[in-house]
């Protein structure tokens, strides 16, 4: 009998795929004490992760807490070793991953400076009325929107500035929290 080795198949099927990397939202409630966030971030970079917004503020002054609202990305396995990895900092009293935790608010807040003449200022309020961006600074020069939403919102709105004169963007990071009435600082 002879063996057709080009159609012959594995009686274990498919060999793995790659895990699809992924976009988590993840909450992190620390003590709000000097050398925290460089711990956090020490983590992140002394494992080769990428931090794609960070952003962190104190939620509650008499317990001396804040949080830390992490964007990163990566494949299920890596995403739940970081929030292990996080989970093991002493400093850290809860890790959430708000995006597989159930339904969660986004926002972003952005300060975007356009510079630019006659029909192109013209169009640049004509499309901040459309995104509801505010004019927060205007010389004879420039504007100064502040816009707010989600990342596919304000980053959409910086590809249509570009054209019009955009000179700088500063953003500030995406501010996340669950929906209802769980909250990540209670106990489970």
């Amino acid at each position: 009998m002879k063996a057709n080795t080009a159609t012959s198949k594995s009686v274990y099927g498919a060999g793995p795929k790659e895990a699809p990397v992924a976009r988590h939202t993840l909450a992190v409630l620390v003590d709000n004490e000097p050398g925290v966030l460089a711990r956090v971030v020490g983590l992140f970079s002394g494992r080769g992760y990428n931090i794609d917004s960070l952003t962190v503020a104190e939620v509650d002054n008499k317990k001396h807490l804040s949080r830390i609202t992490l964007v990163c990305s990566g494949t299920p396995p890596v995403i739940e070793q970081i929030k292990s990895q996080l989970g093991r900092l002493v400093p850290v009293r809860k890790v959430s991953d708000l995006t597989i935790e159930g339904p969660s608010v986004e926002r972003e807040m952005a300060l975007i400076k356009v510079c630019g003449k006659k029909d192109r200022r013209i169009e640049a309020l004509r499309i901040a009325d459309i995104f509801r961006a505010r004019v927060v600074d205007s010389t004879l020069e420039s504007f100064v929107f502040e816009i707010t939403g989600t990342s596919e919102k304000i980053n959409a709105f910086v590809d249509l500035m570009m054209p019009l004169g955009l000179i700088d963007v500063s953003r500030s990071g995406v501010a996340a929290i669950s929906r209802g009435r769980g909250a990540i600082g209670e106990e489970d």
